[in-house]
């Protein structure tokens, strides 16, 4: 790999202050303390830094000749989960944990700040994005609602997040559509209470709940196309609170993820048909919400090839792999609906990095016992660097993706 050694030497007191960050998590728009460490950290580098957009959301600029200008994006919140590790630096605050490795990438970004604010590309300006609220916060969108990229103007934009399971030295990345959309849906049934033992007597919303789950998967099964990537799946049945009483009302809640707005709106409106008609053929009632919480996240063709390039000159063409699409969703797809750009995965490991302490459970996304790996704080930081002096020679000189891997050894001592 070629590393920054300027950023592999620093390493280390950017993982403690990751460390600290992951023992104090924050839910979303609540990142208060994290926002307030991450300004002081950039102010103290001599960075212009903007607080509180979108609610805690922090942007450093690193301002030079030029009109050329990059985003750099990380998120800052923690999960709403009880962290089963017990190694030095396991959260301090009960059901809530970084689960999702947004220390992390804080920790990354910042590294990469901290670099380039000593060693200041030419070209143009950088601006370094620390976002509230990715997890079910839209925070992306709350900053852009905020004048983000009015404040902050960019040519392009560029997010990255750690994947459990990908080997540590390696990126992921696809054209297109890499993550699907994520969108909510309710259906409160009003049936008519009744004794356990005199069902007929009533209109069961148990039972009517029980059919319409699986009618509702009989738009995957029956109505999508084959061709079109769906899932639904039924994440909350609530209804009752005794052994010998029919309940008057069930709710039913849950997801719909899919890569194409049509295949969405198909959802949508069977979703809402089967959850009105079929109760009301069984004599009850029901209301249907449905919610679209994200977008699909879509890579812009130009500049993930450009990115790749970036990576290819860290780590080897051989060492980037064509990332496989996933039902997960990302509020970084906000910024690519306003900002051509691309989003990037690095390897975090199998969970080998993990201390002694650790929970039981897999290193994986949204696990009680998950850690980021600070091993790939240098490499992130070092692609960070990548992107934003190849964006601004770019820029400067007209040059195309394939000048990429040179612009990225240009940035300091590479290490194999």
């Amino acid at each position: 790999m070629k590393l920054i050694e300027e950023i592999v030497g620093f390493a280390p007191e950017i993982a403690r202050i990751r460390r600290d960050i992951h023992a104090h998590p924050e839910l979303a728009y609540a990142e208060t303390r994290t926002a307030t460490l991450i300004a002081e950290q950039l102010r103290a580098w001599g960075l212009e830094v903007a607080t509180g957009i979108g609610g805690t959301g922090v942007v450093a600029s690193l301002r030079g000749e030029g009109s050329a200008a990059v985003g750099l994006r990380a998120d800052m919140d923690a999960l709403p989960l009880q962290e089963l590790n017990e190694f030095g630096h396991r959260s301090t605050h009960p059901g809530r944990m970084h689960a999702c490795g947004h220390d992390g990438h804080v920790a990354m970004l910042l590294a990469a700040a901290r670099f380039l604010a000593a060693n200041p590309p030419p070209g143009g300006t950088v601006h370094f994005i620390f976002q509230p609220a990715e997890e079910h916060g839209a925070g992306a969108q709350a900053m852009i609602d905020a004048g983000l990229f009015e404040r902050f103007p960019c040519d392009a934009v560029y997010g990255m997040h750690n994947w459990p399971g990908m080997p540590v030295g390696t990126f992921g990345l696809c054209a297109g559509p890499m993550l699907a959309s994520a969108n909510e849906f309710e259906i409160t049934i009003q049936g008519q209470g009744s004794h356990a033992a005199l069902p007929h007597t009533g209109r069961d919303p148990i039972w009517i709940a029980c059919q319409l789950v699986m009618a509702l998967q009989g738009i995957v099964s029956r109505e999508k196309k084959p061709i079109d990537a769906a899932v639904l799946s039924v994440t909350q049945i609530h209804a009752g609170d005794a052994f010998n009483i029919v309940p008057d009302q069930a709710v039913i809640r849950g997801t719909v993820r899919t890569f194409d707005s049509r295949v969405t709106d198909l959802f949508e409106r069977r979703i809402t048909e089967i959850g009105q008609s079929l109760p009301a053929a069984f004599g009850a009632s029901a209301t249907v919400v449905f919610e679209r919480t994200y977008p699909p996240l879509v890579n812009h063709p130009v500049e993930t090839e450009f990115a790749r390039g970036i990576a290819a000159g860290l780590v080897g063409a051989d060492r980037v792999i064509e990332f496989e699409l996933t039902m997960g969703s990302e509020d970084f797809a906000y910024m690519l609906l306003a900002k051509p750009g691309c989003y990037i995965g690095i390897g975090n490991g199998r969970g080998e990095h993990r201390e002694a302490g650790h929970g039981s459970g897999a290193c994986v996304l949204h696990n009680p016992s998950y850690d980021f790996n600070d091993e790939i704080i240098p490499l992130g930081a070092s692609y960070w660097v990548g992107v934003a002096r190849a964006t601004l020679a770019r820029s400067g000189s007209n040059a195309t993706s394939g000048n990429t891997e040179s612009l990225v050894a240009d940035s300091g001592t590479a290490r194999p």
